[in-house]
């Protein structure tokens, strides 16, 4: 009798130990959709992105030769270019009067004004998907002080950078 139980609580630990690792295979499996899932939403935002970044300066140059010929059809079709661009989230990075943002803005240019770091003019325009920059827009960015303190700063600026 005693043999028998003995028997019995070594299949049910058995059992105990077959399910418990069943139940941590099925939980890695789980986890293993779920990253590969995630993988390949990446994959996608990141494919898009590339696409993106390589239509961005045929966008430009559309805007470029609008600007110009101010053309009925070019502006639709311009139209019809960011509203495929919005329908797959790439938006337009606001620049102009916002402060200066070395995350979303390129300063390629200061000029002097009244508000310290605040973007002045917008050289090339900048794009971002969700809250991943595509492109930085190139911009000109404001500086308080008088011209020779600028003309002293940027004197200084280029001798640091020759030391380093």
């Amino acid at each position: 009798m005693a043999k028998k139980k003995d028997n019995q609580i070594k299949k049910d630990q058995r059992h105990q130990e077959l399910e418990d690792r069943l139940k941590r295979t099925m939980a890695d499996y789980q986890n293993l959709e779920r990253r590969i899932e995630e993988e390949r939403r990446l994959l996608s935002k990141l494919s898009a992105m590339l696409l993106v970044e390589k239509l961005l300066p045929v966008l430009d140059n559309l805007e470029n030769a609008q600007a110009h010929l101010k053309d009925e059809g070019l502006a639709i079709v311009i139209k019809q270019f960011k509203d495929i661009l919005t329908q797959e989230g790439v938006e337009e990075i606001e620049a102009l009067g916002q402060s200066f943002d070395p995350n979303q803005h390129e300063a390629v240019e200061t000029q002097e004004g009244e508000n310290d770091n605040t973007v002045a003019r917008i050289i090339a325009k900048g794009y971002k998907i969700e809250d991943k920059v595509i492109r930085p827009a190139k911009v000109v960015v404001t500086k308080s002080g008088t011209p020779n303190q600028m003309d002293q700063e940027r004197e200084e600026e280029k001798f640091q950078m020759e030391d380093q």
